[in-house]
């Protein structure tokens, strides 16, 4: 960062002083035929030519300096404004998600509840894939884990 500023810096320096020795040239002013006005930096031989002297003020160094201070200043206080709204359009979006994935969880357990209740026998699948049946204890545990999660989960 401080190398860019010491480069544009040490730009506007160049231009300052190319500009302060264009500005000290006589420019000529002249009309031609169709009434167009034109300015050369040479004489053109016209009859309605004017000469110029331009006049110029030098640009102290100080205030080349405030004003580059003054545009990166407004260039950071920029950057950190956006990165303030995407940080926050972030989190709205990682709010957003989270709450659609509670809304597909809160479905997904009113289901399996619901599912519970009308079913008269519940099983399991073994770790050797047969079904097991459960007993009525184990599921009336299933049924209250099941409301457990329609809370947890749809509150």
């Amino acid at each position: 960062m401080d190398s860019r500023k010491t480069a544009l810096t040490f730009l506007i320096a160049v231009l300052a002083l190319a500009g302060a020795a264009a500005a000290s040239e006589t420019i000529y002013k002249w009309t031609d035929d169709d009434g167009n006005v034109h300015y050369e930096d040479r004489p053109s031989g016209a009859a309605s030519e004017e000469r110029l002297k331009l006049s110029y003020q030098r640009t102290s160094g100080a205030s080349v300096q405030q004003r580059v201070q003054a545009r990166l200043d407004r260039q950071a206080a920029r950057a950190e404004e956006q990165s303030i709204k995407e940080a926050a359009r972030q989190d709205d979006a990682d709010k957003t998600a989270a709450a659609a994935e509670r809304e597909q969880a809160c479905a997904n357990a009113r289901a399996r509840l619901e599912s519970y209740l009308q079913s008269r026998r519940l099983y399991r699948t073994s770790a050797s894939g047969e079904r097991e049946y459960l007993d009525d204890a184990a599921r009336e545990d299933a049924r209250r884990k099941a409301e457990e999660k329609v809370s947890e989960y749809c509150s």
